[in-house]
């Protein structure tokens, strides 16, 4: 069976595929950076992203906070699923793992109801300034995980081997130097580049240990140094545009509660 459809049925069963509204791909093979499962220095699982409406009584009940994420790890799938709300909260908090579904290669998208092309459509209203702060945040913690491991939980047996041998996280080096990447592009340009093209041979190098950890760092620093140049010169908005989106969020769970419309 082809992965795709792998994918499609996993979710299918974790989920149920009609009250899901996106199933993406994301991580290593959104980004072009996947290393197949045959190669030694692998590392990689499959990793998807999905967005699905709860029963419509959940959005006419005292219940007012957001659902947590949730997710299901069988095998080489990991799948991590938001509530439609919870999904929208974070696009506009410009979260890295979260905006970045918006902009994926057309491939990249699984399965996607009328509103997950809607949301899809509106990505330009959610990028915003902040993607200052919270990719070059968020690319920091990566920094710190790199460079003071813990051997956490999060890590499989064939990364701790990895991390001993390079004296380094690679694969945390290598997301570090994307999100910085991403984040002083999307300044410049408005846009998002998460399928890498130009860059994904060197970025694959540095998650196989081909860089130094020094290596690294001076070119983090080189990208920091490029997202604050870009920051003063962005067309970008300071802030996204709320009255959109709640209108969005407004109509969507409208028609989903009257009509049933996904």
């Amino acid at each position: 069976m082809p992965l795709d459809d792998e994918v499609r049925e996993f979710a299918d069963k974790k989920l149920g595929l009609d009250k899901t509204v996106l199933l993406t791909y994301r991580g290593s093979i959104a980004h072009n950076m996947y290393i197949p499962s045959d190669d030694p220095d692998s590392i990689d699982d499959i990793d998807m992203l999905a967005v699905y409406l709860e029963p419509p009584g959940h959005y006419l009940s005292l219940k007012r906070d957001f659902s947590k994420g949730k997710e299901f790890m069988e095998g080489k799938f990991d799948l991590v699923a938001y509530e439609f709300r919870k999904f929208v909260y974070l696009l506009a908090k410009n979260n890295p793992n979260v905006l970045s579904t918006l902009w994926l290669c057309h491939k990249h998208y699984l399965h996607a109801s009328d509103t997950g092309v809607n949301i899809v459509k509106l990505r330009d209203v959610f990028l915003s300034k902040r993607i200052f702060k919270t990719f070059g945040g968020y690319a920091r913690g990566q920094l710190k995980r790199m460079t003071h491991f813990k051997f956490n939980g999060y890590m499989g047996k064939k990364r701790k081997e990895l991390v001993e041998r390079f004296g380094y996280d690679t694969k945390n080096a290598a997301h570090l130097i994307r999100l910085l990447r991403m984040a002083a592009e999307a300044l410049e340009t408005g846009a998002l580049e998460v399928f890498r093209v130009d860059d994904a041979d060197e970025l694959i190098r540095i998650k196989r240990g081909m860089l130094s950890l020094e290596e690294v760092k001076e070119e983090a620093n080189i990208l920091e140094g490029r997202m604050r140049r870009a920051l003063e010169k962005s067309r970008l908005p300071h802030k996204p545009d709320y009255d959109r989106i709640n209108s969005f969020v407004f109509e969507t769970l409208k028609d989903y509660i009257n009509k049933g419309v996904v």
